[in-house]
């Protein structure tokens, strides 16, 4: 599986759906790969919630929906790698950049930019098929990457103008 393959298979047809459709068609597509290539999906999904686990990218989180633990923040990171390859590179660019895109889904008035267990699915059905787990890969860090974020109203709105004006309540 070449990256681009990933991005094509992980990308959500449809930015508003619900994270269910969104799922379920995640696991649709994943459904008809051999095990070798869910496997080598699953890497390239680990690799992309490894590269995102930052302090930078976790602002962005808690300023547009007061993401504050790291069960959030990995669901977090999961709708973010569903945007597709384009959104999730400016994204880690410079995290202020997710305010110039319209795909941050609504829940009970709120943004709802989470996706439960979406990096869980090829390991689900890889175990369904084989009744094993897929190669545990670690993520290599313990603590995300660059200098904690200071959750000061003064400090969020200065280095995410863009995301604090659309979000910050």
């Amino acid at each position: 599986m070449t990256e681009e393959q990933f991005w094509t298979l992980v990308q959500a047809p449809d930015f508003h759906a619900s994270p269910n459709e969104i799922a379920d068609n995640l696991k649709e597509k994943l459904e008809k790969l051999s095990d070798e290539k869910l496997a080598d999906f699953d890497k390239y999904f680990n690799q992309k919630m490894r590269i995102s686990y930052t302090w930078d990218l976790w602002a962005a989180a808690f300023i547009i929906c007061g993401c504050n633990s790291e069960y959030a923040f990995s669901e977090f990171r999961s709708w973010l790698i569903s945007r597709g390859r384009a959104i999730f590179d400016k994204t880690l660019e410079y995290p202020d950049n997710l305010a110039a895109y319209d795909v941050i889904p609504v829940k009970d008035d709120q943004p709802y930019p989470y996706l439960d267990e979406y990096d869980l699915l090829a390991g689900q059905i890889y175990e369904e098929r084989t009744e094993e787990e897929l190669p545990f890969i670690s993520s290599g860090v313990d603590e995300p990457q660059g200098k904690r974020f200071k959750n000061k109203t003064k400090f969020l709105k200065l280095k995410y103008p863009e995301l604090f004006k659309l979000y910050w309540q």
